[in-house]
């Protein structure tokens, strides 16, 4: 199988000059250049390659893209799927009141990156930020954790989740006792409390963490 050749910029402009029947001397002027510029860059090199004006000009010309003529390769800007970062925080401690969901700003996030991430829809995906520290070394204080609200309850499995329980909004390891009636809620960090065969009608789970960010000090 034959690799194609890459066609270097002076090879492509002599081609385009002789398929379209040109003079350089034209080309030159047409650029704004001295008559002798077009020639000098094709057959000596000089310059070794063409302004970003110059470019633009002759690539419009003749009707082809710049990287044809050695520009930079253009390439598609994604479309960001937005995520709210809401003005809440889980607590990572004690517990911490729960309080409005105002949001703040957003975050865009490839969406081939999400999908790859939840099976849910992006609507449903929030950010909050994480208070204390129980849930070290994991979860730290200050961190940005993506929580994705329509993976909870209904498919409640081993997990980091954030939940209210007892008017507290937290960020916790969840995992579901043997017999199935119950849960644990843990916390990494082990200076902090767990709790034991909770169940599941005293938590409201707002929803699974997929990722978290965090700023380096």
């Amino acid at each position: 199988m034959m690799v194609p050749t890459i066609e270097h910029p002076r090879e492509a402009l002599q081609r385009l000059i002789d398929e379209n029947k040109e003079e350089y001397a034209a080309l030159s002027r047409l650029i704004g250049r001295n008559p002798a510029y077009i020639q000098q860059f094709i057959k000596r090199g000089t310059p070794k390659r063409l302004a970003e004006e110059d470019r633009r000009r002759l690539a419009a010309y003749f009707g082809v893209k710049e990287t044809l003529l050695g520009g930079a390769e253009e390439w598609e800007k994604p479309t960001l799927q937005q995520v709210p970062v809401l003005d809440v925080y889980a607590s990572a401690g004690f517990g911490a009141a729960d309080f409005g969901e105002a949001r703040r700003t957003s975050i865009g996030f490839d969406p081939r990156w999400l999908r790859a991430r939840t099976r849910g829809s992006a609507d449903a995906l929030s950010i909050i930020q994480v208070k204390g520290d129980s849930m070290a070394p994991t979860l730290a204080d200050g961190d940005d954790v993506l929580v994705d609200r329509k993976d909870g309850v209904g498919r409640l499995r081993d997990g980091i989740y954030v939940l209210r329980l007892d008017d507290s909004l937290m960020v916790k390891r969840l995992a579901r006792q043997p017999s199935g009636r119950g849960i644990s809620i843990r916390s990494d960090n082990p200076d902090y409390p767990s709790w034991q065969n909770i169940e599941l009608s005293r938590i409201d789970i707002v929803g699974r963490v997929l990722w978290f960010g965090r700023t380096l000090s």
